[in-house]
């Protein structure tokens, strides 16, 4: 007997009550374990008596034995009969543990949120907003090919804002040597953002040899807070000027890109430029798109469980978003003056939105009979495992593996269902 009791919580209880003759079987195959575990004398391992291993260890031991599969069977059972979504593992309190008598046990599940109200498809319609590419795009782009090719050429004039400048400099609060503000071959693009306001302009004119002093303000939001929106006193020598020369956007630049004229180039650069703002101007729209659907949805409550699994999954990303930058997490949450904690606090209403977003489109899926067929799913494996080479056994295997498949027909699914709203929301 079961007593089902959901919480506001977004989790559900469950109460057991168990007859005792009904957990015969589990005591039985709890009686084999113990007596293989620890065999009695005169038997073979495993196979002493119900009442033999009772007589030597106690019908208390075979009942706390048991009550793992008991616990479990019941608990399954119940919520696949109940139809509950439930996620992760669930707390067990033991209510009542006595040989011979009915066992009360209670269990406590989160449950997969549930959408209360779909969202009125009419009211959530969204524009792709596109753009188009045009002819100063495109040198726009040429121009920033150039500038990934620039020759350093060093000259014996003051520098200009165009030009790279290396200096060796100290840096002083109070006259006090700031900690890591000395160094030496320093390069400053004069041209580009520098992350101290106005260097660039201090050091405009000066020539190799020279001495400059100056003060600056450091920026407010400096993550040295002992520094930030201080004034810091800076000692320079510029050590070298150098003039950077852009190549020509001719032929011979084209051919250098793999390109045969720079006519062909233009023609190519604005494909793919299109392409790029087409795929930011669908991205966007989906965005937008699924934001309005959740706004107008509403859903049963969101547990904690899935809200921490999904900050997880949000920090995991940044970290690697952050590994590609060349940035460790410990210096992100400096530079963003936050600890961990508060980090995963921030995160916490956008992992419920994600969460929310997910069961949204799970739910449209089941209401619009959206899924994937076997030959489908068959098709893009077979198309994820010719990407992958032959000697890497051990990845094959995986892709191939019912949980991997499991993971593809959601993904696949998801996209379907994401195309159906697209078509109906997106104009």
């Amino acid at each position: 007997m079961h007593k089902i009791n959901r919480l506001p919580s977004g989790e559900v209880e469950i109460k057991f009550e168990i007859p005792w003759e009904e957990t015969l079987a589990y005591r039985e195959e709890a009686a084999k374990d113990i007596s293989k575990a620890k065999p009695l004398p005169g038997f073979r391992p495993g196979f002493a008596t119900y009442e033999d291993v009772k007589r030597i260890h106690g019908e208390m031991a075979i009942l706390e034995t048991a009550l793992e599969r008991i616990v479990r069977a019941h608990y399954v059972k119940t919520v696949l009969a109940e139809k509950l979504e439930t996620v992760g593992s669930p707390a067990i309190n033991i209510d009542k543990l006595v040989p011979g008598e009915t066992i009360a046990f209670t269990t406590t599940s989160a449950l997969i949120p549930e959408v209360t109200k779909m969202p009125d498809f009419e009211k959530c319609v969204v524009e792709e907003k596109k753009k188009e590419v045009n002819d100063a795009n495109v040198e726009e782009a040429i121009d920033e090919m150039r500038r990934m090719r620039r020759v350093e050429e060093k000259v014996d004039r003051p520098a200009t804002m165009e030009d790279l400048v290396v200096i060796d400099m100290e840096m002083l609060k109070e006259n006090v040597p700031v900690e890591g503000g000395t160094g030496r071959d320093y390069r400053v693009y004069l041209a580009e953002p520098n992350y101290i306001p106005g260097m660039a302009e201090q050091l405009s004119g000066m020539k190799a040899g020279d001495k400059k002093t100056f003060t600056l303000p450091f920026p407010k939001e400096h993550f040295q807070k002992n520094l930030a929106g201080q004034d810091i006193n800076f000692k320079v020598q510029a050590t070298g000027v150098y003039e950077l020369k852009l190549p020509p956007a001719d032929d011979a630049f084209a051919k250098g890109v793999g390109i045969e004229t720079m006519t062909e180039l233009r023609a190519k650069l604005k494909e793919n430029l299109q392409a790029e703002h087409d795929n930011r101007s669908k991205e966007a729209a989906e965005i937008e798109l699924l934001e309005k659907l959740v706004d107008s949805a509403s859903f049963s409550q969101v547990p904690d469980i899935l809200v921490k699994e999904e900050v997880g999954r949000m920090l995991h990303e940044l970290e690697h978003g952050l590994e590609d930058q060349g940035m460790d997490m410990a210096t992100y949450l400096q530079q963003i003056k936050k600890t961990m904690d508060e980090l995963r606090i921030d995160f916490s209403q956008q992992a419920i939105r994600r969460v929310k977003t997910a069961v949204l489109i799970k739910e449209v899926a089941k209401r619009e009979n959206i899924d994937v067929s076997e030959e489908e799913l068959d098709a893009e494996i077979d198309r994820i495992l010719a990407g992958v080479p032959a000697d890497q056994a051990e990845t094959r295997q995986h892709v191939s593996s019912p949980d991997y498949r499991d993971y593809v027909k959601i993904q696949m699914r998801n996209r379907k269902t994401l195309e159906w709203l697209k078509k109906k929301c997106v104009k």
